[in-house]
């Protein structure tokens, strides 16, 4: 199993790019699923979570080729098979996100009830009801959920109490695209991806109306056709770089990312007093004298709010800022497993229920901590960066499903890190 190594206290300078979104990608390549053709896509990242996404899809019939130039091609060959087993299903959470469109396309799907998550209890009423709504008969058995009839379209309300459904509302509005009548998907969410993937199937020919807002409006079409298509940068990433370019108060250029997607996390940083150039596709971190930041209060929300995918970057930031801050989690109220191997590291963190108060401190020191989810794994490289002597961060499987090459990238602007194989 491997581990990251980093050394801290090592400045870092230069230009890192960001790849293309996972969360973009995902409901992408699940859509692949309804389309009648091949499917050429461009900026797809490399990561653990796409290729099991893919073997979900090899199970489907979904054939797909990387080319030497990192293009992937993909397309649905076999349209007879209809079932998602437990034994990939349960890899990845998200990949229930291809019940719509194989019960759309095919007429019948049977999907594996998705299990546990790390980040607390993660229910998939939203997308069952969505369906419903536009036509599908449900039918949980076994722990599998199966859908059959056909989308006939109708009014859809993806509103929880968490806020708006980001897979539900995808996999909604890839089933309504083939329906034989009209959907209004209400309290849809808003995030980049999502609107990413209604661009996406709009130049496969479907027709979606209100794409970006809170109202979607799918008028059905017959059939879809292949084409080519880029993903969006992955915000995520980005944000995860300039968290650690700002803690090391370094000149670093995050290259290749979109700012408009992160401008509630801009704000927050601003607010803590980082400065920074913003141009088309970069941001820029511009060190300032003395570089350490003042404590803010950060509450996460469905986007444009600050996105739940940062906070556990944000929360290694706060350890080290002036004063003391309050993270507030709205989007999953459990998500703080990675408080306390931040503490390890030396950071002052108290939980009560929902939130998190951090006593800022100047110093971390290294020692080794545990990944437990995706963006925990990146909050403690980045509290690696900047702690006193060494930090070993284990279980780095779970950093490879959402970040290409983090180790290499890091490195590439000088940070002492390393990917260690223990066999």
């Amino acid at each position: 199993m491997d581990r990251i190594r980093i050394r801290g206290g090592r400045g870092l300078r230069g230009t890192v790019r960001v790849s293309g979104s996972k969360n973009g990608a995902l409901p992408i390549l699940a859509a692949s699923l309804l389309v009648d053709g091949p499917i050429v896509l461009r900026n797809m990242p490399r990561l653990t979570d796409i290729e099991n996404m893919l073997r979900i899809l090899g199970r489907l019939g979904v054939v797909h080729h990387w080319r030497e130039d990192g293009v992937l091609e993909i397309e649905a060959k076999d349209k007879t098979l209809y079932e998602a087993p437990y034994d990939l299903v349960r890899t990845m959470r998200a990949s229930f996100v291809v019940l719509g469109p194989l019960w759309a396309r095919r007429g019948c799907a049977r999907v594996s009830y998705p299990g546990g998550c790390a980040l607390g209890h993660r229910p998939v009423d939203l997308h069952i009801k969505g369906i419903q709504d536009i036509g599908g008969t449900t039918e949980i058995d076994k722990g599998y959920v199966t859908v059959t009839g056909r989308p006939r379209g109708g009014a859809v309300f993806l509103g929880g109490n968490m806020g708006s459904t980001v897979l539900g509302t995808a996999n909604v509005v890839m089933a309504a695209t083939l329906a034989t009548g009209t959907t209004y998907i209400e309290s849809a969410a808003m995030e980049p991806e999502v609107e990413d993937l209604c661009r996406f199937l709009n130049a496969c020919g479907a027709r979606i109306r209100g794409i970006g807002s809170h109202l979607l409006v799918v008028e059905g079409v017959d059939t879809l056709h292949g084409c080519e298509w880029t993903m969006i940068p992955d915000r995520i990433e980005a944000g995860t770089f300039l968290c650690g370019a700002i803690m090391m108060n370094s000149d670093v250029v995050v290259q290749d990312c979109e700012p408009m997607h992160l401008l509630a996390v801009l704000d927050r940083l601003k607010a803590a007093g980082a400065e920074f150039e913003v141009g088309n596709n970069f941001i820029r971190n511009l060190p300032t004298p003395g570089g350490r930041l003042r404590a803010v209060d950060v509450t996460t929300m469905a986007y444009p709010g600050f996105p739940t995918d940062l906070q556990a970057q944000f929360m290694a930031l706060m350890a080290r800022a002036d004063g003391v801050s309050v993270i507030t989690e709205k989007i999953y109220p459990e998500r703080f497993i990675h408080a306390a191997e931040l503490a390890r590291l030396g950071a002052r963190i108290r939980r009560e229920g929902a939130t998190a108060i951090i006593e800022g401190t100047e110093h971390l020191r290294g020692a080794p901590v545990m990944a437990s989810d995706l963006r925990a794994s990146a909050s403690l490289v980045l509290a690696g960066l900047v702690a006193e002597g060494s930090t070993d961060v284990r279980r780095v499987y779970h950093i490879d499903r959402g970040y290409e090459r983090i180790e290499e990238k890091l490195h590439g602007i000088g940070a002492d890190i390393e990917r260690i194989s223990e066999g």
